[in-house]
């Protein structure tokens, strides 16, 4: 009973109802709260710290911001916000802002995307078959997951695509440009069970087996370590959990594809994904070929390099062991 009545406190105040319709729309940092709700940082700060406390927002810190978010077990302060009037002035005037503010972010980052080159799809331009790359993703997901981490998420379309299987989504990246894109995406859609944060795919800021499953879609060819990665995604992977990685195979274009797109593995085979996921603590349960693109570079392809431009894709879907794995004395 104390923990409800400490809910009904937090959530019984004007301002701090309206930053739980707020924060149920999406993620916003206290400086977005401060120009949507047009009052003092302190103030709002202190409110934001009651929600926190009462299990009704979670905190994710992100350098020097913090971005606040309905719990995703908050059922009392979402049944609260039913009963809110969609006409309320307040409210309304609320969203209005919002959504300029959301609008200003996005278009913030798509600006700093192209000042930095990075108004490119890396899959367009491998010429790559996006439909069939995302159709392998889902199929090697279960039709319903509980929990649901994307690592490299990029700008969200992973999440946004499977919201409706998904109980709670959370995607991770470590571009903060990407990342605003993403949360944009997801508040106009009204997706409000899917979170984003920043964070470094080595170390993730993730309790052991917290996700029913993992994904790593055209990520790990730009990773320093792949095993490592890979068994950092292993970890918070719950026993009996899903990990499914989906990735360039060996190819020939590995001189272009390090220096034009700084790819820093030139595909991956079958045996060497296999083993660092059985180092990983992961049973290897679906190895195919998603497709075959060609890298649209500009270069010139003769008929003797056909073969060596063929960019072959291939997901590998593994389940978390049960048992820990043992590990023979050296």
């Amino acid at each position: 009973m104390d923990s409800l009545l400490t809910e009904l406190r937090a959530a019984a105040e004007p301002t701090r109802l309206r930053l739980l319709a707020l924060c149920a729309r999406g993620a916003w940092c206290v400086s977005d709260l401060v120009a949507i709700l047009g009052q003092s940082q302190p103030r709002l700060s202190r409110h934001l710290k009651l929600l926190v406390e009462a299990g009704l927002l979670v905190r994710t810190p992100e350098g020097a911001n913090a971005w606040f978010q309905l719990a995703p077990d908050a059922d009392l302060a979402r049944q609260v916000l039913a009963r809110l009037p969609e006409e309320d002035p307040l409210l309304a005037a609320d969203r209005r802002a919002a959504a300029r503010l959301a609008a200003e972010r996005a278009r913030a980052a798509s600006e700093s995307f192209r000042r930095h080159g990075a108004d490119w799809d890396e899959l367009r331009a491998l010429g790559l078959p996006a439909a069939a790359i995302e159709a392998a993703t889902d199929a090697a997901l279960p039709a319903r997951i509980g929990r649901l981490l994307d690592i490299g998420c990029g700008t969200g379309g992973l999440l946004e695509r499977l919201a409706p299987r998904i109980d709670e989504g959370v995607g991770v990246d470590a571009s903060r440009d990407m990342l605003a894109l993403a949360r944009t995406r997801l508040a106009e859609r009204g997706l409000s069970h899917i979170a984003v944060r920043q964070a470094d795919m080595y170390r993730l800021p993730i309790a052991d087996s917290a996700f029913d499953a993992v994904t790593l879609q055209m990520v790990l060819h730009y990773a320093e370590d792949p095993a490592a990665a890979l068994a950092e995604a292993a970890r918070v992977l719950k026993p009996g959990g899903v990990l499914v990685v989906i990735d360039l195979a060996p190819h020939g274009r590995a001189e272009l594809l390090g220096g034009a797109f700084a790819h820093r593995w030139p595909g991956f085979d079958d045996a060497g994904i296999a083993g660092w996921l059985g180092a990983s603590g992961c049973v290897p349960a679906h190895i195919g070929t998603v497709a075959v693109g060609r890298a649209e570079t500009g270069v010139a392809v003769g008929p003797a390099e056909t073969n060596e431009a063929e960019l072959p894709v291939r997901v590998w879907v593994a389940e978390r062991m049960t048992r820990p794995v043992s590990v023979p004395a050296s």
